[in-house]
């Protein structure tokens, strides 16, 4: 593949909601520019971006995957981006490497979530945008109904590009409401002028209304020339547009059918035309050696810059590290240092993906997206520079996962294998996490959502010939006292020659700090024990805390004051001791009313207004305590809450499916509060059970 300068090339990440049809968009556009000679199907799993094993069998994107398409002379690299929600840490990494966007709509589905979601995105990310409505071709499209939805959404910014023409209830071509021009598709998304069908007329004329208004609104000159009724040249016209485009003022709305490759060189055509090219966006580091701010900005005559937007770590194509060169040339021979590792190593080949495949390149200048493989400790988010100039850019923004489950090796002996190819995942999405909670004797797997732990379940067996078991994780209760004993524990043995003798008075009392798990103190009269035994007491306190006599859990917030005791000459030891504090705290412990403490979480719940009493009613089902509303933008309201950790078991699916997949939450531990005793009971019951299996 040729050499692109950064004023040729487009970096466009496709987002919309799942299966609204962006992976065939992009087999339609790579179809009608003869890079395929036949138009893959995500049913049949021939598809350029949808190439790892579980795309294939479940018929959807997972990771995000590059297509770098050639329109003109410019080239367009596409981020295909998945729809499904726990895969948003995809569409993140696949944001900060792109300059604009195209947010896919199914003309049939209409306005869906993921499309709210994306326009979120993109606003999160101040990234020019596109709308483009597919599936025009199926019955049931009503390409009307989805500019009204996205004028209520969106207001003015909304810009309709194209009107469809149809015929015999067939979708055969479309107005261009910029040109005024009607166009009746030929073969692979070619056109033949037509005449514009009078029924289009009355939306034609608003539509381009509220066009023209758009653009006299980009300059004063304009302003004047349309209050006095005059035209806009067609230079005027492109110009203004581009510029609205770009600042995010006008966000157009074009249409075809990925199925039929129908609307595709429009898209081509208004990318190219529309979409800024790299080296307007801004682009900002610290050069490390000088603790100064460096300004790359994609500009291809300063110092080489590179920074690692996605690793694919895949065991069939190899580990991949995608980048986005920020200023310089990056050669294929170069000697790059790494700012985080502090490491300096040579390229051995530079890489253009497109899907899976790997095309060789010598070089690639600032702005565009590129892999390299084979290089030592490189992770996503990582600056590649050079060591005579420094530079670290900014760490990615990626959504923190709030979803988790405990998991075993199914087999015996898979153990580091499972945690080598965790491992490797981990590399390639950073929204997944193995937190090991020793505590709790349980190894816990984090992610956005219950659906993309089940697919790395699939991916481990699949890619590793590795098994896991996922179930539902143990909560972290703690256990502690409520009033004051005091109480004995003797340990006597005799068993020929030295025999072992220990006794202790422990008074046993709530301290007040549950933030502590005991206080020791004593109050020896007479060295009734001697003071060398005394750490072998608090040892065995230590030792019992971590696992309490009510439910097996940490005790916390006691205070245990030694007392009184007796010791022998000869058969008392340190060992002795502290197997009869283990007695005494086994026995105080359960005479001094035991308790469960739980976990609680502060939450945080943003939905759309319309949801917030559905919201709270579920809250308050779960033994939540709603603090407070905050409003924010868009409609949104966010909802403080209280609520125990175990009533959040599955609250990522019951939330999407009160809100239809809008609502997020987030939440942080607070602190720990006495558990009801129906609840105590049950947990009680529950440890019970597990002990004896």
């Amino acid at each position: 593949m040729e050499t692109f300068k950064y004023e040729k090339i487009r970096n466009v990440a496709l987002l919309g909601h799942g299966g609204c049809g962006k992976t065939t968009l992009v087999e339609a556009m790579a179809y009608t520019q003869g890079i395929t000679t036949r138009q893959g199907k995500v049913e049949e799993g021939n598809t350029i971006s949808d190439f790892d094993k579980e795309e294939v069998k479940r018929k959807f994107s997972i990771s995000t995957s590059v297509v770098p398409i050639l329109w003109e002379d410019t080239k367009i690299n596409f981020l295909d981006t998945p729809g499904y929600f726990d895969f948003v840490g995809e569409v993140e990494e696949a944001l900060q490497a792109a300059d604009a966007a195209v947010i896919v709509i199914s003309a049939k589905a209409g306005v869906e979530v993921g499309t709210m979601k994306a326009w979120d995105l993109c606003e999160r990310f101040k990234l020019p945008r596109i709308f483009f409505v597919t599936d025009m071709d199926d019955d049931n499209a009503s390409y009307r109904e989805v500019i009204e939805k996205l004028e209520e959404l969106y207001g003015k910014k909304i810009a309709p590009f194209h009107l469809p023409i149809r015929e015999n209830e067939s979708f055969v071509g479309y107005v261009n409401v910029v040109k005024m021009k009607g166009r009746r598709f030929t073969t692979k998304s070619q056109y033949n002028e037509c005449e514009i069908p009078e029924y289009s007329k009355e939306y034609l004329e608003r539509y381009r209304e509220s066009l023209m208004e758009a653009v006299a609104e980009t300059s004063e000159e304009l302003m004047e020339k349309y209050f006095n009724g005059e035209d806009f040249t067609k230079i005027e016209m492109s110009t203004a547009l581009r510029s609205s485009v770009s600042e995010c003022e006008i966000v157009p709305v074009l249409m075809g059918s990925g199925l039929h490759a129908q609307g595709t060189t429009m898209l081509l055509e208004a990318i190219d035309k529309y979409f800024p090219s790299p080296n307007r966006c801004v682009i900002t580091g610290i050069n490390t050696k000088e603790n100064s701010t460096y300004s790359a900005d994609y500009d291809a005559n300063k110092d080489v810059t590179a920074r690692v937007f996605k690793t694919i770590a895949d065991p069939f194509i190899g580990k991949f590290s995608l980048i986005k060169v920020c200023s310089g040339v990056l050669k294929s021979d170069a000697l790059i240092y790494n700012s985080r590792t502090g490491q300096e190593e040579k390229l051995s080949r530079l890489y253009v993906l497109r899907g899976k495949e790997q095309i060789e390149v010598k070089e690639l200048y600032a702005g565009d997206i590129g892999a390299i493989t084979k290089l030592n400790d490189v992770k996503t988010g990582d600056t590649l520079s050079t060591k005579a100039c420094p530079i670290e850019f900014d760490k990615l923004k990626i959504s923190s996962p709030y979803t988790y489950q405990r998991f075993k090796t199914k087999n015996k002996g898979d153990d580091d294998k499972v945690s080598q190819a965790l491992a490797k995942m981990m590399d390639e999405d950073l929204t997944l996490k193995v937190v090991n909670d020793k505590e709790n004797r349980q190894t816990l797997l984090y992610g956005i959502g219950d659906q993309q732990l089940e697919i790395v379940v699939a991916k481990l067996l699949a890619r590793y010939k590795v098994e896991i078991e996922l179930s539902k994780p143990r909560i972290p209760y703690r256990e502690t006292i409520r009033k004051k004993v005091k109480v004995q524990g003797k340990h006597k043995k005799q068993s020929g020659g030295h025999g072992q003798y220990g006794d202790v008075h422990i008074e046993f009392e709530p301290s007040g700090d549950l933030e502590k798990a005991y206080i020791f103190e004593e109050k020896i009269f007479g060295g009734a024990v001697p003071k060398n035994y005394f750490p072998a007491v608090e040892k065995g306190l230590a030792e019992s805390v971590m696992k309490g006599p009510l439910a097996g859990y940490p005790v916390v917030g006691i205070k245990a004051t030694l007392v009184d005791g007796s010791y022998h000459p000869v058969d008392s030891s340190e060992m002795a001791f502290k197997l009869a504090t283990i007695q005494a705290f086994k026995q105080g412990i359960m005479e001094a009313t035991p308790i469960l403490l739980e976990p609680i979480a502060s939450l945080k719940v943003v939905v759309p207004d319309r949801f917030t009493g559905d919201i709270m009613g579920d809250l308050n089902k779960r033994r939540g305590r709603v603090l407070g509303m905050n409003p924010m933008n868009g409609g949104k309201q966010e909802i403080v809450a209280d609520i125990p950790m175990a009533e959040l078991y599955g609250y990522s699916t019951d939330l999407r499916s009160m809100t239809g997949g809008i609502g997020e939450f987030s939440y942080e531990f607070a602190r720990y509060e006495p558990a009801p005793s129906d609840v105590q009971a049950k947990v009680i019951e529950e440890n019970k059970a597990e002990e004896e299996q």
